[in-house]
């Protein structure tokens, strides 16, 4: 008998929560499969089984929290020969033949269709998909020559088979709690929190106790960078295959405004400051599970295609669930964009233990008095600075949001930057 331990995750990463059992108790499993998807803090991992053979027990259920080197399951690396020694000597044992013959070809049919679940040559992603999406891949067709399921033919499946399994799943939980009351006798329903919301929560709290947070505003009238990209997107999508959005913009203007504010790109470390002489920017993404900010690696490298590409894909795998530990650690500043969801003014909290957080808002026509004292309407954009005063002043605070709005004003420098 084997056990199946949770294994090391990352430095930072010292438990998680059970969240699926893939591999159900009595099932089959080959060296490497994943038996179990595990929620951490910061992203869904698979747990692989180290052995070939039956998982004969899970020593944890959904929802359990565990540690790493926890057991949480055992392998009996026999357990297909003890199954069939089983099967033999079972005619001999009862005293009423008949009755066997009627009972062997259930276990010999739920042998057969496990056989054939193990004969599906698929790829790790493809599998993963079809779990989520509920579909048996047995039913998967795919032009592979080598009849190997790949993830764009369980996403060309069947419609009705990739709604009907989550749906399920999504009402059973719930249902117990409905019928639970308040002190004063009204219905409510209870939900454990997730590991990554409890992580949230208790992140955005430890950064409003630790940091000295102060949040600096200004408003930038977009009325250039939207004709610019009006000028452009059909050229830059032509050449680029990528649309070309905001972020890209607001990104290369952080970049260099750092530069100019470099304590606004540092951490604070016991009794010293940090600067970080690189720019990896983290881009906050919504996904139903919770806020998380993938890391856009050494922005000021790339150009505004690259940026856009970066963003468009991480943002997909945040989505899909597919972000790794690394796409998360080490960003040394954040922009977050709540202007998406229609917000029109907000105080992005830290995203610690960086000392800077740019937050975008939605874009609003307004009458503006311009220099020569005319009224003209232009599409702007209030913008915020959240920063640690603990080692940002407040003047630096105050200029480098200014210079992040000339910048953006006047986007051709950027060009001539990217």
């Amino acid at each position: 008998m084997k056990e199946i331990k949770v294994p090391e995750l990352a430095e930072s990463i010292t438990e998680g929560t059970i969240a699926e059992w893939l591999v159900k108790e009595g099932e089959t499993v080959e060296k490497g499969d994943p038996i179990c998807e595990l929620e951490t803090d910061k992203v869904n991992v698979e747990v692989n089984a180290d052995y070939a053979g039956v998982l004969v027990e899970h020593t944890r259920q959904e929802g359990d929290d565990v540690e790493v080197g926890e057991v949480i399951a055992k392998i009996d690396e026999s357990g297909e020969a003890a199954s069939d020694n089983t099967n033999d000597k079972e005619p001999e044992a009862e005293e009423k033949p008949v009755q066997e013959e009627t009972k062997a070809p259930e276990p010999s049919s739920e042998s057969n269709k496990s056989d054939k679940d193990q004969k599906v040559v698929a790829s790790p992603a493809a599998r993963k998909r079809a779990r989520e999406l509920g579909i048996d891949l047995n039913s998967v067709k795919t032009a592979d020559p080598l009849g190997r399921v790949r993830p764009e033919d369980v996403e060309n499946s069947t419609k009705t088979s990739q709604s009907s399994k989550p749906a399920a799943k999504k009402e059973a939980k719930p249902a117990a709690a409905s019928s639970q009351q308040d002190p004063a006798g009204k219905p409510v329903k209870r939900e454990k929190m997730t590991r990554r919301r409890q992580t949230i929560a208790s992140r955005l709290v430890e950064a409003q106790q630790t940091a000295a947070m102060l949040t600096t505003f200004n408003e930038v009238d977009m009325t250039a960078i939207m004709n610019l990209r009006s000028e452009r997107k059909d050229k830059f999508q032509e050449k680029h295959g990528i649309k070309l959005g905001f972020m890209s913009f607001f990104t290369k203007a952080v970049v260099s405004a750092l530069r100019e504010f470099p304590y606004l790109n540092a951490e604070i470390q016991g009794n010293e400051i940090v600067l970080k002489e690189f720019y990896d920017i983290g881009i906050a993404v919504s996904t139903d599970d919770g806020l998380v900010v993938p890391v856009v690696r050494d922005a000021d490298r790339l150009d505004f295609a690259g940026i856009e590409s970066e963003i468009a894909d991480l943002g997909k795998k945040a989505r899909q669930k597919e972000l790794g530990i690394g796409d998360l650690q080490g960003g040394s500043f954040t922009i977050t964009n709540g202007g998406i969801f229609g917000s029109l003014l907000s105080t992005p909290i830290l995203n610690a233990p960086q000392v800077g957080i740019l937050g975008m808002h939605t874009i609003q026509k307004r009458a503006m008095v311009m220099p020569d004292d005319s009224i003209e309407v232009r599409p702007m954009m209030y913008i915020a600075l959240s920063y640690d005063h603990r080692i940002v002043d407040g003047k630096d605070a105050v200029q480098f949001l200014v210079r992040i709005k000339q910048l953006l004003e006047d986007p051709y420098d950027l060009l001539l930057e990217g």
